[in-house]
């Protein structure tokens, strides 16, 4: 990318689009478009024709999605598929339609096998069943994935997928239920640290294994590969470190301050087992990781804290 190439950010005011649009600002590209929710409805295809028919962006960073944890996942399987696979489609269509020189299509680590060998490799995609709690957005994602790649095959797009793991950072979704166990567990133990509560009540039993990445390296690794990287194989994003539930809520605890106990509801689900994805891709492509985690997990209370509005969603 130059400069001066129009690029456009799709999913600008989420986490991740507003992290891609701070660091392309920050290595000094001026030309970059975003649309409102409000302004450009992405599950409209006329509307998505019309925007790109109109301002033709020569890169496009597909960040929008619709996305929640266990719970949003698990009761409404429906909606989640259908909004992200019909968003996903009508703008890779329209960017390919109107000459886009390379779109980036943002996934998500829950594309793998529930039971995928650890860690889990890009070649590792559809070879046995998804996690069944987030299975509908997982299969709208490889949709989106697989869409680039036939594309690329048929007429020779530069389409590329990243499929981040587990992201947390500002502009976090923060809602007690609709929200991703990190920020979760930093509202939680706010919350918890503020009434004086002498315990705090966590899902399942604390031994999940995850991998969490700061969302602005995920947007570093973005920009570096729409520039560095090209072909059908998608590329894993993350640390390539994990730790379990039960440690990751330790840490979180000790970030906000929070003294008293940590109960575990067994009743509840775990989720899957471990999820840990293999990075030697991006890293033979030349490029790590910076935040380490409880770095990460500080900065990140320090947005919600200096945030009040996005404690409230």
């Amino acid at each position: 990318m130059k400069k001066d190439s129009k690029i456009y950010v799709a999913g600008h005011r989420g986490m991740v689009g507003s992290a891609i649009v701070r660091e392309l600002v920050r290595r000094g590209y001026g030309n970059i478009v975003t649309r409102t929710h409000r302004e450009l409805d992405l599950t409209r295809q006329d509307q998505v024709e019309e925007f790109f028919a109109a301002e033709r962006p020569e890169y496009v960073f597909l960040a929008a999605a619709k996305v929640g944890g266990i719970v949003a996942n698990d009761s409404a399987p429906a909606d989640f598929m259908y909004d992200n696979m019909i968003l996903e489609m009508n703008v890779i269509h329209s960017a390919w339609k109107n000459g886009c020189r390379k779109l980036e299509f943002l996934g998500s680590s829950c594309i793998y096998p529930r039971m995928a060998p650890q860690p889990m490799k890009e070649s590792c995609l559809l070879t046995s069943p998804l996690e069944k709690t987030n299975e509908a957005y997982a299969l709208a994602k490889i949709a989106g994935l697989k869409y680039c790649e036939y594309l690329n095959r048929q007429y020779g797009t530069d389409f590329i997928s990243v499929m981040p793991t587990n992201l947390y950072g500002p502009n976090d979704n923060y809602h007690p239920e609709h929200s991703h166990v990190l920020p979760a567990l930093i509202r939680r133990f706010h919350e918890a640290k503020e009434q004086g509560l002498h315990y705090v009540t966590c899902w399942g039993d604390g031994s999940p294994l995850r991998e969490f990445m700061y969302v602005d390296d995920l947007a570093d690794l973005c920009v570096f590969l729409m520039n560095n990287y090209s072909g059908n194989e998608t590329v894993n994003a993350g640390t390539g470190k994990e730790v379990t539930i039960k440690e990751l809520t330790g840490i979180v605890a000790r970030v906000v301050g929070y003294s008293g106990e940590i109960r575990w509801d067994t009743s509840r689900p775990n989720g899957t087992p471990r999820k840990l994805l293999d990075v030697s891709k991006a890293a033979s492509l030349g490029w790590k990781y910076k935040t380490e985690i409880e770095e990460g997990i500080r900065l990140s209370y320090e947005d919600f804290l200096n945030n009040p509005t996005r404690a409230e969603r």
